[in-house]
Parts: C-alpha cells; structure tokens; sequence
C-alpha cells in the first residue's frame, strides 16, 4: 500500500488545519448540541440501520452549505478531495445517495438544528433582540422551466390526448390482419403512456382549479354567483362582472410538473423563474439570522406577522423593534400588530418618492404608521434598516453561492432555507468568537 494510501486510513492531525479553522469551529460547535433526534431513527434498527454515523454526517452537511458546497455529489466528492472534509469526515466516504437520502430523511432535525444555534448565538451575546430587520429574497427552485404548462394548454392538450387515446383504443380492436401488418407498435404501452400523461394533466389542473378556488373565497366570491359581485351578506352589488366562473383559473395560469409547489416570480434582473419566497429577520448585533421562513407567494405584504412570531419560536422571546421596506406594509397587517410588544417601523413607498395620499377612514393604522416615520427617532431606526437586512441576503447568494434549491416541495425547501441560514450563522460566529 503506498503512503498517500496509508496516510488516508491514519487518525487526522490537528495540525493538518490551521487552528482556527471554519471545520473545527463547526465540528466542535455540533458536538456541544443536541443532535438525539438525528440518533432517534436509528436507534431501534441497529448497526445495519447505521451505516454512518449520525454526527458526522450532519457536520459535513453543515460545511458543505456553510461554504457553497449543496450538491450531494459534489459533497461526496469533496471528501476524497478536500482536506477539511475529510477532517470533518473522519475517514468516512459515504456515496452522495447516502448524504442525498441523509438531506432528505432529517428535515425536521435540520429545521431544529437552526433553533439551536440561534439560542447558541444567543447565549454568546451575538443575537440580543434589540432591533431587527426582515427582508424577503427570491431563490429558484428546483423546477424546469421545460417542464410547465398553462391552463389554457393543459385543457387542449387533455383533448388531444384523448383523441389519441380514442383512436389507438379503435385500433386495438381492428382485425388479426391490421394487428400483423404494424407489430412494431405496442397499442396497450402506447395507450398507458397517454393516459398516464393524462393524469399528470387533470391532477395539475386541478391544483390549479383548487388554487384560484382558495383566491376568489378569499375575494368575497362563492360558487354559482353569476359572476356578480356581491357584499358580505350575498347581495349584488354594483361593478363589472368577474371574468370567470368561480374557481376557474387565468388561461395563461401555469403550474410546474417538476415542483408543484413553486411560483412563477419576477427576477429582479428581468424576466421570470420558478422561485419561493425566502425570509429572515436579522438580529442587528452580528447579523445573526434568528429566523427564516419560506413561502411561495412572491408579496411580502402579509409576512411581518409570521416572521415576527417565527422570531419567538425561535430565539424565546419577541424582538423589541422591527424593521421592514414597503414591501411588508399592509393596513391589515398594522391592524393585527397594534397592540404587539414589538415596536414596527415599516416604510410606506419608496425613499425619494412622493407619498400617496391616504384615506385616514379606510387606512387608519397605515396613516398612523405615516405619521410615525415623519418623527426623528423613526427616521433614525429605518435608516439602519438596508445594512442590518441585506448584507446576509448578499452573502447567501454571493459568498456561499446558494442561488437554487437543491429540493423540491415547499417544506423541502423551506427545511434546505433554514439549513443555509444555519450554515451561514455559524459561518458569522466562527468570524466572530475568538478561537
């Protein structure tokens, strides 16, 4: 066996790092948590149920994501190649199927391990809930864009499908002698492979149907009203009729056959993606995340409230001030938080823009929160608001690279977004305590 060989089978010296080093901080910051519930699923089925250990695994996950390494493949691979993986690794090489299954299993343990390292940070004085400021950033999901359709198209598709199905169907049943003559086409496989498209089709139409279903009860609208809109007690009312029956989505609606769950949303460079929402509230003391949600509506408008009670899930207790752009503004929003221990501080329109007017009797707590900003010490507090919000945001997508999620499915996503924002605090606290 030659030395590099050997060399690889040998217990790692500590010196094969500098001290200080990002791998050992995570390494021994994972060992002082409470790691049971990764440990629970395998507790009963024995050492065959175990093939890695539950430790390691999670701490070359939480390097891989703490420096821009999310592919399970390249994961694997780092650890043949890259030194402080293989620390991390301790001479362990499971395939990428084992870390990618690993991912997947956890969720929940993940999703916990974030709350853990808040109260870490915490406890370190890095997160002391004086102010904070939530922003929302938009990640692509895992989703082609190849692998789409709209209503409108799903709808003649399902007829065109259904032609063809009709017409092998009559085929089937043409003579012995028609049979012979095309023994190269598989008539019951050509027949279950339209219908299984079908399928796939009338079960997108119907989470389209469902959906806009959900928007028009939550516009005021009930089955069979005509078209007509109508006040709360279901009388008519005047306006132009709705252009659709209730429940009947946009032609041009589309849903994602690769994530059912993602939404089409504007980039900020132009043009469009299938994306989720992504928020955090930063604690302005370090710039630790102390919460992060995921959504897949691109509006902010509603989520001040969630996020805010995310943050006492969270790190235990509500901050005592909040600060958030005009995306989060809602009058229905100031209506729910008045009387919350939290102070907000939540910007109306743009900075340079002329302010719209507002009507005090329909808009009472928006007009309150205007005449909130207009005083100095509003005006103070909203100006910290850009460096305390968007420097994490940047180093997500510009220092670890995190721009698509490698999962699918909204609460796939949402447990991957809480593993980067984990990832990223511990990247912040190892900056930030001395070694």
């Amino acid at each position: 066996m030659n030395r590099g060989s050997s060399c690889c089978r040998r217990p790692f010296k500590k010196d094969w790092l500098p001290e200080g080093h990002l791998a050992y901080f995570i390494s021994d910051t994972i060992d002082a948590l409470d790691l049971s519930a990764f440990h629970a699923r395998y507790a009963s089925g024995g050492p065959r149920n175990q093939p890695f250990h539950p430790t390691m695994m999670v701490k070359v996950l939480v390097y891989g994501y703490a420096t821009g390494v999310f592919s399970s493949r390249k994961i694997a691979r780092k650890l043949h190649e890259d030194v402080a993986f293989r620390v991390l690794g301790a001479s362990n090489f499971p395939k990428h199927r084992t870390i990618c299954d690993f991912r997947a299993l956890h969720l929940e343990e993940f999703s916990a391990l974030f709350v853990q390292v808040v109260k870490l940070a915490r406890e370190c004085g890095l997160a002391k809930l004086g102010t904070i400021a939530v922003d929302g950033t938009q990640i692509k999901a895992n989703a082609s864009r190849h692998k789409a359709m709209s209503y409108e198209r799903m709808q003649r598709t399902e007829i065109e499908l259904k032609a063809q199905i009709d017409a092998l169907l009559a085929k089937a049943r043409a003579t012995d002698e028609a049979e012979k003559n095309e023994p190269e086409l598989d008539i019951p496989a050509e027949i279950e492979r339209r219908e299984q498209r079908r399928e796939v089709i009338r079960a997108a139409q119907e989470r389209l149907q469902e959906r806009q279903r959900q928007a028009d009860a939550a516009r005021g609208r009930t089955p069979g009203d005509e078209r007509k809109p109508r006040d709360p007690d279901g009388n008519p009312r005047k306006g132009p009729l709705y252009k659709r029956e209730f429940g009947i989505p946009k032609p041009k609606a589309q849903e994602n056959f690769t994530d059912p769950d993602s939404r089409i949303m504007k980039r900020s460079g132009g043009g469009f993606d299938y994306s989720y929402n992504a928020h955090a509230a930063v604690d302005e003391t370090a710039y630790i995340i102390v919460a992060a949600e995921l959504t897949n509506n691109g509006a902010d408008s509603t989520r001040l409230p969630p996020l805010l009670e995310a943050v006492r899930d969270t790190a235990g207790e509500y901050p005592r001030q909040a600060l958030a752009d005009a995306g989060f503004r809602s009058e229905a929003v100031f209506e729910t938080l008045v009387d919350h221990p939290t102070e907000q501080v939540v910007a109306l329109g743009r900075e340079g823009k002329k302010p719209l007017a507002i009507d005090p009797k329909k808009r009472p707590h928006t007009v309150a929160m205007a005449e909130k900003l207009r005083t100095e010490q509003a005006q103070l507090a909203y100006r910290r608001r850009k460096w305390i919000s968007e420097p994490p945001n940047g180093w997500v997508k510009n220092v670890l690279g995190f721009r698509q999620f490698s999962m699918r499915g909204l609460r796939k996503a949402k447990a991957e977004w809480r593993l980067v924002c984990a990832a990223l605090n511990l990247r912040r606290m190892a900056s930030m305590i001395p070694a």
